[in-house]
């Protein structure tokens, strides 16, 4: 059973745009914390392909990552991922072969199947409505056979330059069983979203141990597991920020998508049943409250999942109490080595 010595802890980057801020201000705050984690000894960086989403900045991923990757010199920067079926495989390909060459050896490429949009959104980036995520393996296959073409029995047509030839680590991501199975039949790291799927993560993270045959990529399964972390000076504070990510995922589910607003003292009172299970399910995937209380949850946490890394995500509208929440964090981690 792993402990907290025992794994790596990285940040999972929503790039929020704040209510009241201008998007040149999400973009400084984002390279303000990567280059604050790389000081802090965080493992990875990654930023989420979401789209139509006012409040969250990093729609296209891979210019996103390019930057912080520019303005950082040696944590690894990736995606958390890249909604495959959006995309043409050979682009991506090219896309993070490009990245590779500029930043080599630090750009992680993981891979989801679901849209990360609406219906709308899903036209207007010309994705068929009638795609379900099943193609989603060979989409894989396509990509891995991009970077590599020896995967295939006969010489591609078409090939990816930049891309080919690069060792960049792709992983699967997931919020249920599907990728789950893909990854550990693939022998390839998956990393799960118990930020906000919490209720499967047990059953997922068994599919893929159960599933898991050796690769030339890893000889036995490597998980990683997002939770939203939360840390301040007391416990009364932190939950006090907590408010601005409670209130942004309000807004999602009440199907208008917002801005980051300041942490706020007003709780809506009016809400529905649905509202406030959908609120309770979600705070088991949240630690939040002072030092103590975030290390006695990272390390309830481990126990549960047998984690090898925790991918940390921290909706906090201030940079200051932000930066503040990941130096808390990285100084339990540091301080149980």
């Amino acid at each position: 059973m792993k402990s907290i010595k025992d794994i790596q802890y990285s940040v999972l980057d929503l790039v929020p745009i704040l209510e009241g801020k201008n998007i040149e201000e999400t973009f400084s705050n984002s390279v303000t914390l990567a280059q604050k984690a790389e000081q802090l000894g965080y493992n990875r960086y990654w930023v989420a392909e979401h789209h139509n989403m006012p409040g969250i900045g990093s729609s296209a991923t891979s210019v996103v990552i390019g930057h912080l990757a520019q303005h950082t010199k040696s944590i690894r920067i990736g995606a958390g991922g890249i909604m495959l079926p959006n995309h043409s495989s050979l682009l991506i390909a090219e896309q993070f072969g490009t990245l590779e060459a500029l930043h080599p050896g630090r750009i992680d490429l993981g891979l989801g199947r679901a849209p990360g949009s609406d219906q709308a959104t899903m036209q207007a980036i010309r994705r068929s409505l009638h795609q379900n995520g099943d193609q989603f393996p060979e989409q894989v296959e396509e990509l891995r056979t991009y970077f590599n073409p020896e995967r295939s029995l006969y010489p591609p047509l078409v090939r990816a330059y930049p891309g080919e030839g690069q060792n960049i680590p792709i992983w699967l991501l997931g919020s249920s069983g599907f990728s789950a199975k893909l990854a550990g039949e693939l022998g390839l790291p998956f990393a799960f979203a118990s930020h906000f799927s919490p209720d499967y993560t047990l059953p997922a993270l068994k599919i893929y141990r159960d599933h898991f045959e050796p690769s030339d990529v890893l000889d036995k399964p490597y998980v990683m597991v997002g939770m939203n972390v939360i840390a301040a000076e007391t416990t009364e504070k932190a939950n006090w920020l907590a408010s601005s990510q409670e209130h942004q995922f309000l807004s999602l589910i009440r199907g208008k998508p917002a801005r980051l607003i300041p942490a706020t003292e007003q709780i809506d009172h009016h809400l529905s049943f649905q509202e406030q299970m959908a609120l309770e399910k979600r705070s088991s995937s949240n630690i939040i409250g002072n030092k103590q209380v975030v290390e006695e949850g990272l390390i309830s946490f481990l126990k549960e999942t047998n984690a090898d890394e925790i991918i940390i995500s921290s909706m906090i509208y201030d940079i200051n109490d932000r930066l503040k929440s990941y130096e808390m964090v990285a100084e339990i981690f540091s301080e149980n080595q």
